[in-house]
């Protein structure tokens, strides 16, 4: 879709129409330099002088799973820096953060201080008035310098023009490929060229269902699919955001792709099985060399590097008609009773902005942190397997941003209606039209 659309998102405002491309994120020099780890622990030092003692509370999800130590190293050194602010924290899984959290919110006074939220779902705490509008601290605060960062993620959390929030890293969803596979059956490498019909054809001769090896595996739920339909040109609203277009032609054929690739070509697992099924099957198939090809996350680099014994890269997804990749932006924010604002802001701007905590991300292969700085990007490029890890970054020319539309506060809603609609395709209780066609019906009703 046309570029304008995202800088408008990335100026602040949340509402988007769909499906977008990136704009230019190249570094300029005078956009490049970052403090030194001594100049920013002069600069907490300073700041917390100011900052009474206190206690804050800390709700997140996205070190479960294996950055649990990397977490606890990180405010270990934020405590040293800052020796009057106390980080007490909790690490709850993705699956059962959210229910937490609003039950929480929704107590009042047992509310965390500080809580990580994800793009998609900000808008709808900034909206309800749940958070802390953060405008005034950030704009007298001499000691950050937002040209230190990339200004798609500083702006992500900003909501009708104010900022409520701080970005502290971003993940996003690549296809991993198993070069072992590809070598024993003399497959030529994905490139960024491939096409859906590129990898169809590489899957068929990758597939060998005696050994028990797919050639390629993909999700099928509304964050898959609002990502693939981008790929062929589809949406979920019109530009304006204002109309429900998930029905039209473009985004039927998307779905019936991502349906055939296992009812029809056989070179994917049956949605009823356990690599669909069971918790991370999908994952633990790639590391056991079952999946030749595999959408995933960068955030599994750190878990394949310790676990996979065959040699693995990664590529960008093949696209239809265009290119399009995730881009999941976490962000931290201040709950609205929170009482130390100010003490709050300095840990929030730790979690971005610090070296030591920025390359603790990149050592430990949690997520890409968003410093404007190609120094510390180079580390991370560096930093193998995969070999192909700029790939990461590339993705921006790309990125395909949660479809938010004409209601930016009710993500929850338009994921769970579009996710009803695709199981009942998926498991052949409807036509990828008729699903389509019900989920725009109920969208309809959502933004009456």
């Amino acid at each position: 879709m046309a570029k304008k659309i995202l800088v408008i998102v990335l100026c602040g405002i949340l509402v988007i129409s769909s499906f977008v491309g990136c704009g230019n994120t190249k570094n300029t020099s005078d956009e490049s330099t970052v403090q030194s780890s001594t100049q920013s622990s002069a600069a907490a030092a300073s700041e917390t002088k100011a900052v009474a003692p206190v206690e804050l509370s800390f709700l997140e999800n996205s070190a479960n799973g294996g950055q649990e130590e990397t977490l606890k190293t990180m405010i270990a050194d934020f405590n040293t820096k800052n020796p009057n602010i106390k980080i007490k924290y909790e690490i709850v899984a993705y699956k059962d953060y959210y229910t937490k959290l609003n039950t929480l919110l929704s107590a009042g006074k047992a509310a965390p201080d500080i809580f990580e939220v994800g793009y998609e779902n900000f808008g709808q705490y900034a909206a309800k008035g749940m958070i802390k509008d953060l405008t005034a601290l950030a704009a007298s605060d001499k000691n950050i310098n937002t040209k230190n960062m990339k200004k798609l993620a500083y702006d992500a959390f900003k909501y009708d023009g104010k900022q409520y929030g701080m970005c502290t890293d971003y993940t996003g969803v690549v296809m991993f490929y198993n070069k072992d596979l590809f070598d024993s059956k003399s497959v030529a490498y994905p490139t960024a060229s491939w096409t859906w019909k590129d990898e169809l054809e590489a899957a068929q001769k990758l597939t060998d269902t005696a050994k028990g090896i797919w050639g390629t595996v993909a999700p099928l739920q509304t964050y898959e699919f609002y990502k693939t339909i981008a790929q062929n040109g589809g949406s979920f609203w019109s530009a304006d955001g204002k109309n429900v277009t998930i029905n039209n032609k473009e985004s039927v054929e998307a779905l019936q792709w991502m349906l055939d690739k296992s009812n029809k070509y056989k070179v994917q697992p049956s949605f009823t099985s356990d690599i669909y099924t069971q918790p991370d099957a999908d994952v633990k198939a790639f590391i056991d060399g079952k999946i030749a090809m595999f959408r995933t996350g960068n955030w599994q680099f750190g878990n394949f590097e310790k676990n996979v014994k065959f040699k693995w890269d990664i590529a960008l997804e093949p696209g239809n008609t265009s290119k399009g990749h995730h881009f999941f932006a976490n962000g931290l924010v201040v709950s609205k009773d929170a009482k130390n604002g100010d003490a709050a802001w300095v840990f929030l701007k730790y979690m971005s902005t610090d070296v030591f905590a920025t390359n603790q991300r990149i050592e430990k292969g949690w997520n890409v942190p968003v410093l404007n700085n190609e120094e510390i990007m180079s580390v991370y490029y560096k930093k193998t397997p995969p070999e192909s890890k700029k790939v990461v970054t590339d993705i921006l020319d790309s990125l395909v941003l949660p479809p938010l539309g004409a209601v930016p506060d009710k993500w929850s809603e338009v994921s769970k209606i579009v996710g009803d609609e695709l199981d009942k395709a998926k498991f052949g209780k409807a036509t990828a039209q008729e699903a389509l066609d019900a989920a725009k019906i109920k969208l309809e009703e959502l933004i009456k």
